[in-house]
């Protein structure tokens, strides 16, 4: 039940003194993680701190990339496709929760792009053409993401897009060489 389809409650909750508000506003968001995680970045942090966050959000993706090279290189093909799946589902994991924390634009679309460039980069043998499913369901999420990129691109002020022009066309010539771009 929502707070806002209960008026009785809602407003038996506004009428609570300010100290038994408090309380439980503080149990309530100890309870949600996100939560937690978006009234510090709100409340405590200041734009030096954003800056370490896309920092250490690249060298995040970099190093989850980096641990995959040796895993991926030394298994059968068909197990790549699942492998290199299961890297960018979760790139593209701490991408949505630093979107949800910092709502940080231009740092998500960066990011995006960077994830899709070191896939192209490191595994461009995967994105050939393949009658394996696992390829087809690759191909098929990497074709959503890069939709998803675009959107945000073109969504950004042309001075923003003019800094991630390079990497845009980097990241567009590999899907349209690899026929990736099929949904744009």
């Amino acid at each position: 039940m929502s707070l806002h389809k209960d008026l009785e409650l809602k407003e038996a909750v506004l009428n609570l003194p300010d100290k038994e508000k408090d309380k439980l506003l503080v149990r309530l968001i100890s309870k949600d993680k996100m939560l937690l995680k978006q009234l510090h970045y709100e409340l405590l942090e200041d734009e030096t701190d954003l800056e370490d966050r896309i920092t250490d959000l690249k060298d995040r993706l970099e190093n989850l990339f980096e641990q995959q090279v040796g895993k991926i290189k030394n298994i059968p093909m068909y197990s790549n496709y699942k492998n290199l799946s299961s890297v960018l589902r979760q790139a593209s994991g701490m991408v949505n929760e630093h979107e949800k924390i910092t709502k940080d634009k231009f740092s998500v679309v960066e990011c995006r792009l960077i994830i899709l460039d070191e896939a192209f980069t490191r595994y461009p043998a995967l994105f050939g053409p393949s009658a394996l499913s696992p390829a087809f369901k690759l191909h098929k999420y990497i074709a959503a993401r890069l939709k998803n990129a675009v959107k945000s691109f073109e969504k950004l002020h042309e001075d923003l897009q003019f800094d991630l022009n390079a990497l845009m066309e980097s990241v567009l010539s590999f899907a349209a060489d690899h026929r990736l771009d099929h949904e744009l």
